[in-house]
């Protein structure tokens, strides 16, 4: 799958695409980089970006790039820690495969703001369906 396919396949995942307005930004085998950025809808009460709002990237950003080689592939689990905030700005998730199995596969998204302060590290356990 190329850039222009991945947009528009993931066009179909409306809370990411049109609630969050994320964007994919580059993407190659195994790899992806998604953005948004930040409005007021991605803002909690105090300010700052909404850990939910972050992790969604995150997700997002694993489904681009766990489904970039073809294989349909869903979220098993995932662990996200968060590390730094922001209200303002881009944020920008870059995944990246860590190991791809025949059944499972392992990716790390690194989530960081403008300057590149890395706010939030997640580690997703993905399932290859019908493999």
């Amino acid at each position: 799958m190329n850039l222009e396919q991945a947009k528009e396949y993931f066009k179909a995942d409306k809370f990411a695409t049109e609630a969050a307005d994320i964007e994919i930004i580059e993407l190659s085998d195994n790899y992806s980089k998604c953005s948004f950025e930040i409005k007021e809808k991605h803002l909690a009460a105090h300010g700052q970006v909404m850990g939910g709002a972050m992790f969604t990237l995150a997700d997002f950003s694993f489904a681009v790039a766990a489904n970039s080689g073809g294989r349909l592939t869903v979220t098993q689990s995932s662990n996200i820690t968060f590390l730094a905030n922001t209200g303002s700005g881009h944020l920008t998730a870059e995944c990246r495969c860590i190991k791809d199995g025949k059944k499972t596969c392992l990716f790390e998204t690194r989530v960081t703001d403008d300057s590149g302060r890395l706010l939030a590290l997640v580690i997703s356990n993905g399932m290859h369906i019908g493999s």
